[in-house]
């Protein structure tokens, strides 16, 4: 990804929490048999402090994908945040020069590691439940994976194989109108924020 150095997020806890924020990603696999990308939700786990992480997602078990996976090959996760198109009638500076295009505002975090796959029921289990929880905890009346029969889950678990990726290298771009003047800046922000689309809302509080 290229990432000019005034869009470039090198925050490491910055980059975590966006993925935690926006965990449905990309798993690109890259290999003999060609590149492959998969829509997947991811966890993020800290194995230790100061470690960049791991990435945990489950592929369908009739997903061949996962068989390229067996000897631990470097993969590529994606995530993407808010994005938005800037209109240059929101520049202050459009009036003055008229030395303004449109552009497209938008965040992204690339997660490089080695990946391995996972058969153990009981590591299936508790990722499937740690996803679940990580989604519900904010409902008023939360699922929890317990609330389904046993053998029901059981039987789903045996229908899925497991993805761990140890983070090895995080690259995250914010392209959030930094290459403007503060007063151009503020004026795509109100612009955004004034906008109907969820998107631009959210992107509209990225800009500072």
């Amino acid at each position: 990804m290229y990432v000019p150095s005034n869009f470039r997020e090198d925050n490491t806890k910055t980059l975590q929490q966006y993925i935690r924020d926006y965990g449905f990603g990309l798993l690109i696999v890259s290999d003999d048999e060609g590149i492959e990308a998969n829509h997947v939700p991811f966890y993020l786990h800290y194995e230790e402090e100061g470690s960049l992480g791991l990435l945990q997602c489950h592929l369908a078990r009739n997903n061949p994908v996962w068989q390229r996976l067996l000897n631990g090959p470097r993969v590529l996760a994606v995530f993407q945040g808010p994005d938005a198109y800037v209109s240059p009638s929101w520049y202050p500076t459009k009036a003055e020069t008229g030395r303004v295009v449109p552009t497209w505002n938008y965040l992204a975090v690339h997660a490089e590691g080695n990946a391995r796959v996972i058969q153990d029921a009981s590591w299936l289990k508790q990722h499937v439940g740690q996803l679940t929880d990580k989604h519900e905890s904010k409902r008023d009346n939360p699922w929890s994976v317990e609330d389904a029969p046993e053998d029901f889950t059981d039987r789903l678990v045996q229908a899925i194989v497991g993805v761990e990726i140890k983070i090895e290298a995080l690259t995250g771009k914010l392209k959030a109108s930094q290459n403007q003047p503060e007063r151009n800046r503020n004026g795509v922000k109100a612009g955004l924020g004034d906008e109907e689309g969820a998107n631009s809302r959210a992107m509209s509080q990225l800009i500072t």
